[in-house]
């Protein structure tokens, strides 16, 4: 609210005025709501959507009243909607890649304290010596430690307890191993997270690094997980 004040024959008079916030077309309204539902996106890409239908759920969701206008967006989005993903080179990639799987696998997660980066670097030169499986993460709120069960306890230990957050064993890694020029291909992350989402499993931290894209997974998806990135490897 803002006050503006005006001055007549030497009277103030002060006039409350609202601020006025425009109001998003339904233009915008409709391409938020698409950009928001991955699955509606793709039947888009793939030209098997039933617009009318679409148009309906914006209306009814966002109580739209104009169903012309919501209809004319949809289509208009679709002739905009560039391929986010190219799929043909995503999957010459994959073809190319191999999955490489590790049991016994722990997740260990520390306050993002100085402290722990400062007692991380001793330890994290001692288990790399072993080769020992090692993946560190740092985040805005905390400090994610990929690494084998056996060492679990003694990351803890050099750490010191005060500063875990959470901590989580047998578990299961699963890497696609790619060529080089899959820094070049985008979404290939997203489309092996789609893959394995769309069969309800849960992957516990996903990540890519360099050539490798990770899966961390709870050890009763490890099968069903193999199953799903074998099929999209091939």
């Amino acid at each position: 609210m803002s006050k503006t004040k005006h001055f007549y024959n030497g009277v103030s008079i002060v006039k409350d005025m609202k601020k006025k916030t425009p109001e998003k077309s339904i233009a915008e309204i409709t391409r938020t709501y698409i950009d928001g539902h991955s699955s509606i996106k793709d039947c888009i890409k793939y030209g098997i959507v039933n617009y009318s239908a679409v148009s309906r759920m914006i209306m009814d969701e966002l109580d739209v009243k104009n169903e012309e206008a919501v209809l004319v967006a949809c289509r208009r989005y679709a002739k905009d909607l560039k391929w986010e993903i190219n799929e043909m080179k995503v999957k010459a990639v994959l073809n190319e890649s191999r999955l490489e799987i590790k049991t016994r696998i722990s997740i260990i997660t520390a306050r993002n304290d100085w402290d722990v980066l400062v007692k991380l670097e001793p330890i994290v030169k001692k288990i790399l010596k072993r080769r020992t499986t090692m993946q560190a993460i740092q985040g805005t709120t905390g400090i994610t430690i990929i690494t084998e069960d056996n060492v679990r306890e003694e990351l803890i230990s050099a750490i010191g307890k005060k500063y875990i957050l959470k901590s989580r064993a047998g578990l299961v890694e699963v890497s696609v191993k790619s060529p080089e020029r899959i820094d070049e291909i985008p979404g290939i992350l997203s489309y092996l997270s789609s893959s394995l989402s769309s069969r309800g499993i849960n992957a516990v931290e996903a990540m890519s690094c360099y050539r490798d894209t990770i899966f961390i997974v709870e050890e009763k998806d490890m099968t069903p997980a193999l199953d799903v990135l074998r099929k999209s490897l091939q």
